[in-house]
This record gives structure tokens, C-alpha cells and sequence, in this order.
């Protein structure tokens, strides 16, 4: 006797779920590649999902802005805490310009990746000037140009402390109420994240 051979309707049986397997393990990994994609575009867009925690505690300028907006022209290519005065530096400017250097010690062996510096639109008192000149050797001076900085920086007219990349790119704004510590945190965390200045 022969031997038996599968009747031609199992045969097509057997090939139509091979193909049926086939295509569900096609479905399965464009599903798993493009499903992310499509749910993060999705997430970005429709704003759902989104943690309203955030890790920094000034405010994040996330629209491509650079130091050209607010009026200061200078090519530093290190991390910068910047304040700037577009008035007079009275007390709130010069508590920032403290807190600035303050900043860069307390960053240790990583303050050789930042700077401190002062942008001002009018000049600074004679005895301020000195005491800067005596007291703050590091810190780096600027002109402020005033329309620029008002159109740029969106301020109410006090002085401010800035966060810059090393491309020139604002990161961050503070008030002059912030807390020194939190500036800190703040760019530790970034400098950390940070492979360039």
C-alpha cells in the first residue's frame, strides 16, 4: 500500500492559518513600533497624560530664545547665571549678583563649566562698581539693551536671574525671591544632564 496524502482541503486549511499567523505577527510589531510614536504624538497634542509635577523650580523658557532676546550680546561658551537689571542694580539686583557667584562655589568641582555675570541697562554706582571690582573679580559685566530686553524678557521691570547653555539658549528664569538652593538643584541637575560646557 502507499503511503497517505493530506486531502488538498487541509492542505489550504493549513496555509490559510499560516497566513493568518503571518499577518498578526505583521499587525503585532507595527503595533509595537509605531503604537509609542503615535501615543506620544498623541500625549504632546491632546496635552492628556501629562505629570503636572516638574523637577525645576524656576520658570522654563522653552521657545528657542537666546541671550540676543534679551538684549545682551556675548559668545560665552560655558553655562551662565546671568541677572539682569534693566533698571538701576539696587537691592534685588545686587541680592541676584550675590546669589549668582554664590551659586558657582557651591557647584564645586563643576564651576569651571559656569559663569556669573551682570547686564545692565544704565551704569552702575561708583561705590557698587568697586565693591564689584574688589569683591566679585570673576564676574563678567554686560550692556543691557533696553528695548530688546523689554520685548524679550516679558518682565515686570525687576531684576532677574537667567539660566543660559552653553549655545546661548535661555533655560531658565528666576525672580528675585528665589531660593539659592533651588537655583542649585536646579543647575546641578542640568550640568549633570549636560555633556557640552
Amino acid at each position: 500500500m502507499g503511503t497517505a496524502i493530506n486531502p488538498p482541503d487541509t492542505a489550504r486549511t493549513q496555509a490559510s492559518a499560516s497566513r493568518r499567523r503571518g499577518r498578526l505577527q505583521l499587525l503585532l510589531i507595527l503595533l509595537l513600533t509605531l503604537g509609542p510614536m503615535v501615543l506620544a504624538t498623541g500625549m504632546y497634542k491632546l496635552k492628556f497624560w501629562v505629570p503636572d509635577s516638574r523637577s525645576y523650580h524656576g520658570e522654563m523658557i522653552g521657545n528657542g530664545q537666546g541671550r540676543a532676546a534679551l538684549g545682551v550680546q556675548t559668545q560665552e561658551s560655558r553655562w551662565q547665571l546671568l541677572v539682569t537689571a534693566p533698571r538701576t542694580c539696587a537691592v534685588d539686583c545686587q541680592q541676584l549678583v550675590y546669589l549668582a557667584r554664590q551659586i558657582q562655589v557651591g557647584l564645586g568641582r563643576d564651576a569651571s563649566r559656569a559663569t556669573h555675570a551682570l547686564a545692565m541697562a544704565q551704569p552702575l554706582a561708583d561705590d557698587y562698581a568697586a565693591l564689584l571690582q574688589r569683591e566679585y573679580p570673576q564676574l563678567q559685566r554686560y550692556p543691557l539693551d533696553l528695548p530688546s530686553y523689554t520685548q524679550g524678557a516679558q518682565g515686570n521691570g525687576a531684576a532677574q536671574l537667567w539660566i543660559i547653555d552653553p549655545h546661548g539658549n535661555l533655560v531658565l528664569r528666576y525672580d528675585p525671591r528665589v531660593k539659592g538652593k533651588d537655583v542649585l538643584n536646579d543647575l546641578r541637575h542640568l550640568l549633570k544632564l549636560s555633556n557640552i560646557g
